[in-house]
C-alpha cells in the first residue's frame, strides 16, 4: 500500500488527522458512495481487501458495521454511529475498530466545483497517543489506496 500523492494528509492538531481528496465526480455521487452499502462493497478497503460485512443504517442515530478481509485472510472490523447527516454536504460519525484503541469522530465535508468533488475528512482521536498509533499502523497508505479505488469506481460510473 502506498499514497501515490492523490491523498493529502495533514495533522491540524495533536489529536487530529485531516484527509483531503479530490474526486472527478459530482458530490451527490461521492456522498452516496460513502452511504450506500451496494456502492461501498465495490470500493471500501485497500487493494486486495473485500468488504465481507457491510451493514449501514444511514440516518442520524443509525450506524454501520464493516468487516474487511485482507488477502492474507486477516479480518478487521469497525463500527460507528452517525451523529449528523446533511446530504450531500456533510456527515459526522463516531467510529471504532474492533482491535484498536479508542473511538474517533469523523467529520466529512463534500464541496463541488466544476464537476469535481473535494472531500475533507477530519478524524479526531481521544488523544495524541491514539492518533499516533493509528498513523503508525499505516492509516495514510491504506486510506489513499482505498480512495484510489473509489476514484476508479466513480470514473467508471460517471463516464
Amino acid at each position: 500500500m502506498k499514497n501515490t500523492g492523490t491523498l493529502r494528509v495533514t495533522l491540524p492538531s495533536d489529536c487530529e488527522v485531516c484527509l483531503t481528496r479530490v474526486f472527478d465526480a459530482p458530490r451527490e455521487l461521492v456522498f452516496d458512495a460513502f452511504a450506500k452499502p451496494e456502492i461501498l462493497k465495490r470500493w471500501f478497503g485497500p487493494r486486495g481487501f473485500t468488504l465481507d460485512v457491510c451493514e449501514v443504517d444511514h440516518r442520524v442515530g443509525g450506524g454501520f458495521r464493516f468487516v474487511l478481509a485482507g488477502p492474507d485472510g486477516k479480518r478487521m472490523g469497525m463500527r460507528g454511529v452517525y451523529r449528523e447527516i446533511v446530504r450531500p454536504e456533510r456527515s459526522v460519525h463516531m467510529e471504532s475498530f474492533d482491535d484498536y484503541p479508542g473511538e474517533a469522530q469523523v467529520t466529512a465535508t463534500f464541496t463541488e466545483e466544476a464537476g469535481k468533488t473535494t472531500m475533507i475528512a477530519t478524524v479526531r482521536y481521544e488523544s495524541r497517543q491514539v492518533r499516533d498509533i493509528v498513523i503508525s499502523m499505516g492509516m495514510e497508505d491504506g486510506a489513499a489506496e482505498t480512495y484510489d479505488r473509489l476514484a476508479e469506481l466513480l470514473a467508471s460510473v460517471n463516464a
